[in-house]
């Protein structure tokens, strides 16, 4: 018996031993997979985007793809573009700059934030090179501004103009006997129709008409600027149907030519001085990003915070990085806050809302802190409803023209189950309760007249909050507020004009503005949230349902959008929203 217990002791021992060394080992290969290469710029480089590429607020690294060598590592985020941009344009080792564009994952803010960037890489008098086989028309935005564009001879270049499409689940959940019991404020609040109507309402169709015609006037006014083409001409194309093939883009005078990738690839060679098998050396984004410093400023008793504040607005304590929870920006804000070093805040919002509640505990940490230094919003493409709950405290508010903010109302959903249980499934429920209202909120019953009311009063206690809110941050009067309230999107544009922002410009103008209110000269930039160690992102990712997510949606195709709002509806269980509709998807 004692030499068992030796043998098992033994075998633990080294079961446990070996376990610990491959654990150390494990972080080993992760760490060094994901650590910054030792990477140096050629002469004679071309930087190299993907329109295809899209890009969050804050870089991704994926460490799977990194362990694994599949797929790229890391991704910069919006304002690292931007910035090595920016840097390319004095680097002598960055010739030009070649634009793949096929087509483009990006929302029309985050596009603009990148075509001004590259706007300005022009005037240093490098070159920009646009090259894609079928191009979608937000590829295209991107591309016009090239030196050259260029087109596959028998690929093609979209130019039709701009559609928005919901979808409306009212039919679906009636046969199935689900009833969507629907409470909201504001007239323009379109984010219940698909559940409660069959088709647009007037309301929504005058907001969506008009934010949807400054999004598409942006779009030609920038390509015409781009191509010498005016604006009437280019509706015109559109309009009639012109462009149907890639010689219609070259006829139109939308692109430079039609030619074959390795066309393009020798006219790029010969603008570098190279010939022949010569190799032109094009340097991807990531691969520059990790040979460049991009560091904004000097110096350590200045800073400006940039908090980037990207997804939906939720509750609790998450720091998953595409999800805005109040507990944990809270305690960013806070440290921001706190920090007397940091002289100013910049709060990136890339949102279309959420949670009222989680939106309100937020708003108080920025307005305790505007109250020791500046607070600056910069807008990406969306800062509605929640996230406009957010911003509207801001000492200045920065938006895109083609941003889409507002939608200053609240709603509420409690789906009544009881039909479908009982009638589809054969299931019904009982139960007792010690007081009246107890089981309020049950989704297995309807509610009661009184029960409604008290939802309704709840909204409309909510909505008048989130318009003082509003009255408090823009210096407006109530009236005019309510005006333009009632859960409207507006562009940009428009929300300049009614004094719901108050600049339009991107990241660096928010924190030229944030400086200048701080009246700081020199400063260092520190971003929030910061870079999770490489190791613990690993382990996380394996919980990540990132993966689970694109598959479905792969599957799904065009379903994909009936998918995630019945999700959507199923995870609102009740709670008060500050939300857009739940897809607005432009195309």
């Amino acid at each position: 018996m004692r030499s068992f217990f030796k043998i098992f002791f033994a075998v633990l021992l080294a079961f446990i031993v070996i376990s610990v060394l491959g654990v150390f080992i494990l972080m080993g290969v992760v760490v060094k997979a994901v650590s910054p290469e030792a990477v140096t710029i050629s002469p004679n480089g071309v930087l190299v985007l993907e329109t295809s590429q899209p890009y969050t607020e804050q870089k991704i690294v994926n460490p799977v793809n990194a362990v694994l060598r599949q797929g790229p590592k890391e991704t910069p985020g919006l304002y690292n573009v931007v910035r090595l941009i920016r840097k390319a344009e004095t680097d002598d080792n960055i010739k030009g700059i070649y634009l793949k564009a096929d087509n483009n994952a990006n929302g029309f803010a985050t596009n603009e934030e990148v075509r001004n960037a590259l706007l300005h890489f022009k005037q240093s008098g490098k070159f920009i090179y646009a090259y894609g086989e079928v191009m979608d028309q937000k590829a295209y935005y991107m591309a016009s501004l090239a030196d050259k564009i260029y087109v596959h001879p028998k690929g093609g270049l979209e130019f039709s103009g701009f559609f928005t499409q919901l979808t409306f689940l009212k039919g679906t959940l009636e046969k199935l006997e689900i009833q969507p019991q629907i409470f909201y404020d504001g007239r323009f609040k379109s984010a219940t129709e698909p559940l409660r109507e069959t088709q647009m309402t007037v309301a929504n169709r005058i907001q969506t008409n008009a934010y949807l015609g400054d999004l598409y006037g942006n779009f030609l006014k920038n390509i015409g600027a781009s191509r010498k083409i005016d604006t009437a001409t280019l509706h015109r194309y559109a309009n009639e149907g012109l462009i149907q093939e890639a010689a219609d883009a070259l006829k139109y005078k939308l692109v430079d030519g039609l030619k074959y990738n390795d066309e393009v690839m020798d006219e790029i060679k010969s603008r570098l001085g190279k010939e022949g098998d010569d190799k032109v050396n094009f340097i991807s984004l990531s691969k520059y990003e990790s040979a460049t410093d991009i560091a904004t400023g000097k110096g350590e008793d200045s800073k400006i915070a940039l908090i980037y504040a990207e997804g939906n607005i939720v509750g609790g304590d998450s720091e998953e990085e595409t999800t805005i929870s109040s507990g944990h920006f809270v305690k960013l804000i806070r440290e921001a806050r706190q920090d007397k070093n940091v002289k100013a805040i910049v709060f990136r919002v890339n949102s279309p809302g959420g949670s009222a509640l989680a939106s309100e505990s937020i708003w108080r940490e920025l307005v305790l802190a505007k109250k020791s230094k500046p607070v600056v919003v910069s807008m990406g493409d969306y800062a509605a409803s929640g996230g406009y709950y957010i911003s509207c405290m801001a000492d200045s508010i920065f938006a895109e023209p083609n941003t889409l903010t507002g939608s200053i109302g609240v709603f509420a959903v409690l789906p009544n189950l009881q039909g479908f249980f009982k009638n589809k499934l054969g299931v019904t429920f009982d139960g007792v309760k010690t007081a009246q209202y107890a089981d309020l909120g049950n989704t297995s019953r309807p509610l009661t007249e009184i029960e409604k009311k008290f939802i309704q009063n709840s909204v409309d206690s909510i909505y008048s909050t989130f318009k003082g809110r509003v009255v408090e941050g823009r210096k407006l009067s109530g009236p005019i507020v309510d005006s333009i309230a009632q859960g409207r999107v507006w562009s940009g544009i428009q929300a300049k004009q009614l004094g719901l922002v108050d600049r339009i410009g991107g990241i660096d103008d928010a924190i030229k503005c944030a400086a200048k209110l701080a009246k700081v000269g020199e400063f260092r930039l520190r971003e929030y949230p910061e870079p999770q160690e490489p190791f613990a992102k690993f382990m996380k990712s394996f919980n990540d349902n990132s993966h689970i997510e694109a598959a479905i949606k792969s599957e799904l195709g065009d379903q994909y959008t009936l998918y995630k709002q019945i999700k959507h509806l199923k995870e609102m269980n009740g709670e008060i929203q500050a939300k857009l509709p739940y897809v607005m998807e432009i195309r």
